[in-house]
């Protein structure tokens, strides 16, 4: 290499200087074309590849390969943003993939497919394909390279990679899924994505590998590629991995696995169950979790497996009565296939006159869908909360015997239920026994399952999920609870003291002089401790500049329920007004939505920590039960407990989110039907509605607070077709729906930091929202049973009147404002239990006309001092102008 640039550098000699140089320059260059390179890729596999130069310019399929292989060890062990959460060889490799797969499919309707032909039209899955077998046989002949480390390039480059390996078996499976929702011929699928030596490798590779992670994620695969084929075909092949001749077996719809596998997995199984030893192995316990996991899925296919149960051990009875029930709600097994054992346990529960039977429950099954489920569960969730915290037979049986048992609807008993009226009063007692029933056996269970699991990864974890609408909340909020009392902090409590400038915070335009940001400075650091306290204790004590403040509890309400109004506010940059406030219409006006960041780029590290500190809060507002007045929308509840959000979600916050791509598919399929009546030129038209309307749309979406950003790489340059227009519709609604999924993320870490994940996923996000925010409004006969009063009692004229004007007079701002004028908090608490004190009411003296003078309260004692007002109309305007202009807290006496 010649150089002309001036030689200066004196402490080197030129030659090292020539050859660093040139290194360098290669560096680069290496960095641009693996850059160049990917977005290539990108580009191919985001939009019609047919249009565009074929894959193989890239080279032929093995070249490929190990372009994602090196991408992989690159996300892997050398990129450069740590927290790049995508890996881009998966997506790359799954979009190949289908594109690959959709060729071989199409081909095969015409060909019979041979080696040539597959090698031909899916070069990349060919070469991974033979990647696996290749590089297994090296694990199999020389297992001392399953421990290899593949950090170093040069051993990378020579070694066989365990890790890739099993990715590929993973990306396999993520693509059959797509292939079965999408209604493909499954059995195909599989049989061209896993061959029978894949099974066999996948045996052998389980028996190799020394660690449980990995067992258990080989299992994981095996389970989920066994749900897969059997729910969505009757006659499959089923893989016997443990079988020692690693052979492929037919399976039917009484499909039953070889008698020495099948006693193989079922004793491991109980083993892991029942011995002590296991049990209390930490490292045995995701490998214990992924048996259970494969032999239920086996057990649950058979249709006689709970009547053969006599023999099993109680915890397996109930599992499997509970996975039949879990069946019944969500509709997947026909009446006939509905358990005797349930019906004869409902006997031994509610006793012969309540018992059910198949006939009772499949009547009462046809007027049932998830909202009527949800309108049951309210109606017994309320009635429980008033009387009881117990799932006691006696008091059920006394609540159920009390219910109408007409075969007509009862219009006047489930009034405020809109779906219960319409259904006969005796379906409805056949569905609440049914729910009590479910819930017995779930609570006998929830203790010994593991609800630690992600979604996807348990397969018990997720059935019971998937009916969280249909357990009760005494039954999830007990053993929450248990969960919550175990994981708080026992360390020695030490005074956190926190200064707040409230005259600066309510004069500042600047995010860092606010409430949440002075607490944020001086807690957030430590907060996933010092929010664990225990129940009912003051988390921090709150110091208020230039005030003759001493918190014995009012300015530490105050300060949280002013650090909620910043979070509702734009006084900072996390949250936003939802579209529908902004523009003043639809649902949720007063809803505020996480601000939106280019998808593209990432979050800045403060803004990261702030969102982890307002999970941090929420937290700490479910274990001391100091409720938060926030107002987030729905969808944001939701993804904190991975329940999934609907397109109505997105809509409830903006009415006009999918107008006009609703708009546009409604006039393409008219066009469509009209043609087909007439036999016109359903293109030729559908491309003049195009060219007639969005001419110049592409591929892009306005986000929820006005930003555009592209949907794929280059969208703002690619055009909406009549080709293309399907696949806008779908990236655009994907993007609406997971808009705020990385600010979600955050605010759940910090929830998590401070509570226990595992039981707060069955709760739903309705029922997450009230542990959090308390009750949406105030409880006016809540308050009143926990009211004391002095020099007064409950039927005297000036109580009499004080409750009218509260409940009558006041509108639900009002009573909140109230509220933090008597207790310096805006909630009440959720249940009457969670009252740590009550609200006391007593006569203020005065020396002259009484109804000229203002109400007093004292924050740290929750107590109003009420003048002797001669009327309602006067007691409402002194109450009305002391909430409204006497708000500052000074001695934590009264409100000035």
């Amino acid at each position: 290499m010649t150089t002309k640039s001036h030689y200066v550098h004196r402490q080197i000699s030129r030659k090292i200087y020539i050859h660093s140089r040139t290194v360098c320059e290669y560096g680069l260059i290496e960095i641009y074309a693996r850059y160049t390179i990917l977005n290539m890729l990108k580009f191919w596999c985001n939009d019609d590849h047919l249009s565009l130069f074929p894959l193989s310019k890239f080279g032929d399929g093995n070249s490929i390969v190990n372009l994602l292989r090196w991408m992989d060890h690159h996300h892997t062990h050398a990129r450069m943003f740590t927290d790049e959460t995508t890996n881009r060889m998966e997506v790359l490799t799954m979009s190949i993939i289908r594109v690959e797969l959709k060729d071989l499919l199409i081909c095969m309707v015409n060909e019979k497919l041979t080696v040539e032909i597959f090698n031909r039209k899916a070069p990349v899955i060919f070469q991974l394909q033979k990647l696996v077998v290749e590089e297994s046989m090296h694990f199999l002949s020389e297992p001392s390279l399953i421990d290899v480390n593949n950090n170093n390039e040069q051993i990378f480059t020579k070694q066989p990679n365990l890790d890739f390996l099993l990715k590929i078996f993973h990306l396999f499976s993520d693509v059959l899924k797509d292939f079965t929702v999408k209604n493909y011929d499954v059995d195909l699928v599989i049989r061209l994505l896993f061959p029978g030596i894949f099974i066999k490798i996948l045996f052998d590779l389980f028996l190799l590998v020394p660690s449980h992670l990995l067992k258990t994620f080989i299992i994981g695969l095996f389970t989920k590629y066994v749900i897969d084929i059997i729910r969505h075909i009757l006659n499959q092949v089923l893989f016997n991995i443990f079988f020692s001749y690693n052979r492929l077996i037919q399976a039917s719809e009484n499909f039953k696995l070889h008698d020495d596998v099948h006693n193989f997995i079922l004793q491991i199984f109980i083993e892991l169950l029942v011995n002590q030893t296991y049990l209390d192995s930490l490292a045995l316990k995701y490998f214990r979790r992924s048996f259970m996991q494969l032999e239920l899925t086996r057990m649950e296919r058979q249709k006689q497996l709970v009547s053969s149960l006599n023999e099993w051990s109680s915890f397996l009875k109930d599992l499997a009565i509970t996975l039949d029930l879990i069946n019944i709600l969500t509709n997947k097994i026909e009446p006939c296939q509905w358990s005797e054992l349930f019906f004869n346990e409902s006997k031994e529960i509610l006793g012969e006159k309540l018992a059910l039977t198949k006939e009772m429950v499949e009547t009462a099954h046809k007027h049932f869908n998830r909202t009527a489920d949800e309108q049951v569960m309210k109606f017994m969730n309320e009635t429980i909360k008033l009387t009881g915290n117990s799932l006691s037979c006696e008091f059920f049986i006394n609540f159920i015997e009390a219910l109408p048992a007409e075969s007509i609807p009862d219009s006047t008993k489930y009034a405020s239920f809109t779906c219960l009226c319409n259904i006969p009063s005796v379906c409805i007692q056949t569905r609440v026994k049914f729910v009590y029933l479910f819930n017995i056996f779930l609570e006998k269970i929830l203790p010994k399952i593991d609800f630690t699991v992600s979604s996807g990864i348990g397969f018990v974890v997720d059935r019971i999920r998937s009916v969280r609408h249909c357990i009760l909340f005494v039954t999830k909020f007990e053993i929450f609870s248990t969960a919550v009392a175990e994981t708080a902090d026992s360390s020695e409590p030490s005074e956190v003291n926190v200064k707040f400038d409230i005259v600066k915070a309510s004069l500042t335009e600047h995010p860092e002089d606010t409430m949440f940001c002075q607490a944020y400075k001086q807690l957030y650091c430590d907060a996933s401790r010092t929010f664990r306290r225990s129940t009912d204790e003051q988390v921090w004590t709150a110091n208020y500049v230039g005030m003759f403040s001493a918190d014995q509890g009012g300015p530490y309400r105050d300060s949280v329920t002013r650090i909620c109004a910043d979070l509702c506010s734009t006084r900072l940059p996390l949250f936003t007004l939802c579209p529908n406030g902004r523009t003043n219409n639809g649902l949720n006006r007063d809803r505020w939505i996480p601000n939106v960041f280019p998808p593209n780029r990432f979050i800045p590290v403060d803004i990261k920590n702030q969102y982890r500190f307002v999970g941090q809060l929420m937290g700490m507002a479910i274990r001391t039960k100091l409720y938060l007045d926030v107002r987030f929308p729905i969808l944001l509840w939701k993804q904190l407990i991975h329940e999934e959000v609907t397109l109505e979600d997105i809509e409830a916050i903006d009415i006009s989110s999918f107008a006009v791509i609703n708009e546009m598919e409604e006039k393409i399929r008219k066009i469509k039907s009209l043609n087909e009546c007439d036999h016109g030129d359903v293109n030729s038209n559908c491309n003049y509605l195009f060219s007639s309307i969005m001419t110049e749309d592409t591929f892009n979406v306005v986000s929820s607070t006005g930003q555009t950003y592209e949907l794929i790489p280059g969208g703002f340059h690619i055009p909406i077709t009549l080709g293309n227009f399907e696949d806008y519709c779908m990236r655009y609604r994907q993007y609406r729906i997971n808009e705020f999924h990385r600010q979600i993320e955050f605010i759940r870490q910090g929830l998590f930091s401070v509570v226990p994940r595992a039981y707060l996923t069955l709760f739903t996000a309705y029922e997450l929202e009230e542990t959090v925010c308390g009750k949406g409004f105030i409880d006016i006969q809540m308050l009143k049973r926990h009211t004391d009063y002095r020099k007064d009692d409950e039927s005297s004229p000036l109580i009499q009147r004080f409750w009218s004007v509260l409940s009558e007079m006041f509108s639900e701002e009002q009573r909140k404002i109230f509220l933090i004028f008597v207790w310096g908090r805006s909630t009440l608490p959720y249940r009457d239990e969670d009252f740590s004190t009550n609200f006391v009411i007593t006569h203020l003296d005065t020396d002259d006309n009484a109804d000229e003078a203002l109400p007093r309260s004292y924050t740290c004692s929750f107590t109003l001092q009420l003048p002797a007002y001669s009327t309602k109309e006067i007691m409402y305007e002194r109450l009305n102008y002391a909430i409204t202009y006497c708000s500052s807290i000074d001695t934590d006496r009264r409100m000035n």
